[in-house]
Parts: C-alpha cells; sequence; structure tokens
C-alpha cells in the first residue's frame, strides 16, 4: 500500500490556567496592600516590629512562592498546608502586634485579604470541599482573634467562604467540561480516522481480494479455493472496517465528578443477570459468523439482548454453523436472518444442503451425537428460549433460535433448587 497513517493527536485545553494566572497576581497584588495598610497605620500598632517581622516573611514567601501558584501540578498539599499556615499566624498574630482598640473596631488582620488568596487556592486546587475546609479554618482564627463574635467578623467570614466554595465548584464543573470535550474530541479523531483508512483500503485491499476471487472462481480447481478464501477475508475486513467486531461501551469512571470517561469491557461472567439492566448488541457478536459462504442480515438498529443470552444465542448459531459444514458439505451456503421484535428476538440459520433425513435426529441422539440437543436446543433453553428445526430432504436445513425479550436464567433456578 502506498500511504502512511497518519494519527491525530488532540491538544488538551486547560480552562483553568487564566484562574491560576489570576491568582498569582492577586497574591502579590494583596500582599502590597496589606503592606501599604500597615504604613498608613504605623501609629496605632502596639508592637511595630513584630509587624515588620510578619510583613517580610509574608513578602518573601509570597514572592518566592509564585511559581508554586503557576499550575495545579506546581500547588501541592504541603504548599497549601504552609500557606495556609502563614494566613492563619498573621491574623493570630494581630492582638498581640496592634493596639486593643482597632481589635475592638474590627479593623483589618496583618495579612488583610492576602488571607482569601490563600483559600481560593484550596478552592481551585481541590474544588469546593477543600476550599471549605480552608475558609473554616480562617473563619475560626477570625473567631479567636477577634474574642468573640461580631456582625463584621460573620459577615467577612461568610464572604470568603461563599466566594471560595462557589469557585472551587466552578472550577469543577469545568474540569469536567474540559474531560467530556477532550473526550469528544479524541473519538472524532479516531471516527475520521478510521474513515480515511477505510477509503484507503476499500480502495487497495478490499478491491484486490474482490478481484482475486472473481478470478478464482473463474479459473476453477485450486485456485477457487483461493478466490473463496479470498472472498471470506474481504467480508471480514469489511466488517472490521465498517465499525468493529465488539462495540466499545464508555462508564463514568466517578460519577460524583460527572465527565471522566473510560473505555470498559462488557462481563464475561456465566452467571449474568438475565433480567439486568445490562444489554449488548447482539450484531456485533454475529458480524465475525459473516463470510464468502455466510450471508448475514440483520436490522440497521441496535439488537439489544442480555449479555449471557446474547452469547448463548450466538453460541447455538455457531453450532448450528458447524453442522452445516459438517452435515452439507464445505461448499454449502448458509443465511443468517436477525429478527428484532417487541418481544423476542429470533435468529434463523438456514442453508442449502441435501436436508436431514426423517428420523435422523432421534437416531443420533440414541447413538450419543447430541450437536443439536445440547449445543443449541440446551443452550436455548436454558435461557428461556426455543429451537425449532425444520428440514425437508433435498431442500436443506431451517434452525429458527427464538429467545424472549424478558429470558430468565431456567438453569440457575433449576441448581438453586437443588
Amino acid at each position: 500500500m502506498g500511504f502512511v497513517a497518519k494519527r491525530e493527536r488532540v491538544m488538551r485545553m486547560s480552562v483553568e490556567q487564566p484562574l491560576w494566572r489570576a491568582l498569582t497576581a492577586y497574591r502579590v497584588l494583596t500582599m502590597l496592600y496589606a503592606i501599604g495598610l500597615f504604613v498608613a497605620a504605623y501609629e496605632t500598632f502596639a508592637r511595630p516590629w513584630l509587624a515588620i517581622a510578619y510583613y517580610a516573611v509574608l513578602a518573601a514567601w509570597t514572592l518566592a512562592t509564585v511559581p508554586k501558584v503557576a499550575g495545579a501540578a506546581s500547588c501541592t498539599k504541603r504548599f497549601l498546608a504552609v500557606d495556609l499556615a502563614v494566613a492563619l499566624t498573621g491574623i493570630l498574630l494581630t492582638p498581640v502586634a496592634v493596639e486593643h482598640w482597632r481589635v475592638v473596631d474590627g479593623g483589618p488582620t496583618l495579612p488583610s485579604i492576602w488571607t482569601a488568596g490563600s483559600v481560593l487556592a484550596f478552592a481551585i486546587k481541590g474544588g469546593w470541599r477543600w476550599a471549605a475546609f480552608a475558609s473554616l479554618l480562617v473563619g475560626v482564627a477570625n473567631v479567636v482573634q477577634r474574642g468573640a463574635f461580631s456582625r463584621d467578623t460573620v459577615h467577612n467570614v461568610l464572604l470568603v467562604c461563599i466566594a471560595s466554595i462557589a469557585i472551587g465548584y466552578v472550577v469543577e464543573v469545568a474540569r469536567a467540561s474540559e474531560r467530556t470535550l477532550a473526550r469528544a474530541l479524541e473519538i472524532e479523531a479516531a471516527t475520521r480516522e478510521r474513515e480515511r483508512l477505510a477509503r484507503d483500503i476499500h480502495d487497495s485491499v478490499l478491491q484486490v481480494l474482490a478481484m482475486v476471487q472473481r478470478r478464482g472462481t473463474a479459473i476453477g480447481g485450486e485456485a477457487a479455493e483461493l478466490g473463496r478464501m479470498a472472498g471470506e477475508q474481504e467480508v471480514a475486513l469489511r466488517t472490521l472496517v465498517a465499525g468493529g467486531l465488539v462495540r466499545t461501551s464508555y462508564a463514568s469512571e466517578d460519577a460524583s465528578r460527572g465527565a471522566v470517561v473510560r473505555a470498559v469491557e462488557e462481563p464475561d461472567d456465566p452467571g449474568d443477570d438475565l433480567t439486568g439492566t445490562a444489554t449488548c448488541d447482539l450484531r456485533a457478536l454475529l458480524a465475525p459468523y459473516a463470510g464468502a459462504l455466510v450471508t448475514l442480515s440483520e436490522p440497521g438498529a441496535v439488537v439489544p439482548l442480555a449479555p449471557r443470552a446474547a452469547r448463548e444465542l450466538t453460541a447455538a448459531v455457531g453450532a448450528a454453523l458447524d453442522n452445516v459444514r459438517r452435515h452439507a458439505g464445505a461448499d454449502a451456503r448458509a443465511w443468517i436472518l436477525v429478527e428484532d421484535e417487541p418481544d423476542a428476538v429470533i435468529v434463523t440459520v438456514r442453508d442449502d444442503g441435501p436436508g436431514i433425513p426423517e428420523g435422523r435426529l432421534a437416531q443420533a441422539e440414541g447413538e450419543g451425537r447430541l450437536g443439536v440437543a445440547l449445543s443449541i436446543r440446551g443452550r436455548l433453553r436454558d435461557i428461556g428460549g426455543t429451537a425449532e428445526l425444520i428440514s425437508v430432504p433435498g431442500q436443506g436445513t431451517e434452525v429458527e433460535l427464538r429467545v424472549p425479550r424478558a429470558a430468565r436464567d431456567v438453569r440457575g433456578k433449576a441448581e438453586k433448587a437443588r
């Protein structure tokens, strides 16, 4: 083939990155604001040297940790703990550094509104729960430094708490939306890539296989067998390109966060509940049986069925096709018809073989050959379905497999009863 596959890469965006940049600027500006308040009210400080020492630490910490608030990866839990400790220390030192009357009048604390930046870092990093935890500690520290509840204290604490929780919730929603969008873009890119590969394969491999099938059939002999094999590979490859043999389903990784999506496989447990809500597409399970000698006719829409019922029905179809090859010959053609009715799913397997002589099935069961009795009828009976076999000598055989929509686990009930 003369083409090279090129995979499309989906670049993930960061909707929270502007918040981190805004937080960085907020911390620096509020640090300067707190120092400005100290300079403007210097005469009201009982121990100005203590305030100067604190502001030196605050300025050094704020400027040194600018890279820490550049993104979620660098903003670690340890940094958040130390950052909040710096804010709480400043709040608790306020009654020691300033005159008592200023504390009673509800004056600003040493870190002032810089404290809100520490709480917002919790909100952006961990969501509203982390924000609630940090704002609760700040609220307790404010009440302790005032020595009692007051209207101004409660007002300021509630303002910080509500604002941080709201921002934390918005961040969680933004992250969930970002993950959903990124996953949708990945699926779209994969779909476009599959469509491109399908076009290339259709223009090269599938056409070559179809040509080999036609020429081999026309030449005959060993070439006819080669053509038949090429036809089977063409059908299998066309089915794979059209959508794959197994449907991929997706489930939320964390329902509380809403949008983490991952690929999951259907459970392969023979004890699956046949009456549960989980379903799979019967068409995907029957698709591998289609080939040059087997024609599969199915509805255009999904044929939902309980996973275990679908597997047992598919196995019964496989057993019926094995009987066709064994008794009707390697060149016999077969047709699979899938019907999705409101109360049941019906799969009919028909061949153009010589048919089954009258009484042959009873004779086979008497001789211990129980292929039809166990592989087909037994499987359907275990899931509450039925299998009807109609055969006319010289006119082929038809096997009708019916599985009710509300299939029941007959075998499981019998085992429990014992």
